[in-house]
């Protein structure tokens, strides 16, 4: 999807579609979430959106989308995973080991999964499959989702404040926004791992 076509949407349909797109994208519908957030912010810089209003509809859409899968993998996962997982290369054992892994590290998985795609979608999955309490989840997805979202956008903001950005590049600057992210968390999840 273009960046002019996501323009378009966000001027026909407002701020709900800033919900839609992060609510569609964090359940596993592909969309391009990092480089919406920073043209977002692109466009709060150029003071074409509002700052609250944005930051709320994406908040709640990368909030909702992650508590609706979560609730999804809790409800359906085990039942579906019994039944067709062996069709898709999981085996009972294989899906003991996994889920004993991710146990030992979902606090880490849901709070830094944002700024990993795949992750990002898999993870509430996983954790509902995995009955990771709810209290838990909520907590570090709430602060994860916070530490992903506003970021992006406030990288946007001043970029778009600074510099005349083309949108049409937006989706390079939030790809590049993207890697240094990754890279700044994994080093600093290496550094706390070595202690």
């Amino acid at each position: 999807m273009s960046t002019e076509t996501i323009i378009e949407f966000i001027s026909s349909y407002g701020y709900w579609i800033i919900f839609l797109f992060l609510f569609f994208g964090i359940v596993g519908i592909p969309a391009p979430e990092e480089s919406l957030l920073f043209l977002i912010g692109v466009l709060i810089g150029n003071h074409q959106l509002s700052f609250a209003e944005s930051a709320v509809c994406a908040e709640a859409g990368v909030l909702l989308g992650m508590l609706s899968a979560y609730w999804i993998g809790k409800k359906a996962g085990t039942p579906f995973l019994k039944k067709y997982g062996r069709y898709i290369g999981i085996t009972e054992q294989r899906w003991n080991t996994a889920q004993k892994k991710y146990m030992e590290n979902h606090r880490f998985m849901i709070f830094a999964g944002f700024y990993m795609p795949g992750i990002r979608q898999i993870s509430p999955y996983f954790a509902g499959i995995s009955k990771v309490p709810f209290h838990q989840y909520l907590l570090y997805s709430a602060a994860g989702s916070l530490s992903w979202v506003l970021p992006i956008i406030a990288a946007g903001y001043f970029a778009g404040s600074l510099f005349d950005i083309n949108p049409e590049y937006v989706p390079y600057l939030g790809g590049l926004l993207l890697v240094i992210f990754a890279i700044y968390m994994l080093f600093k999840y290496e550094k706390n791992k070595s202690k």
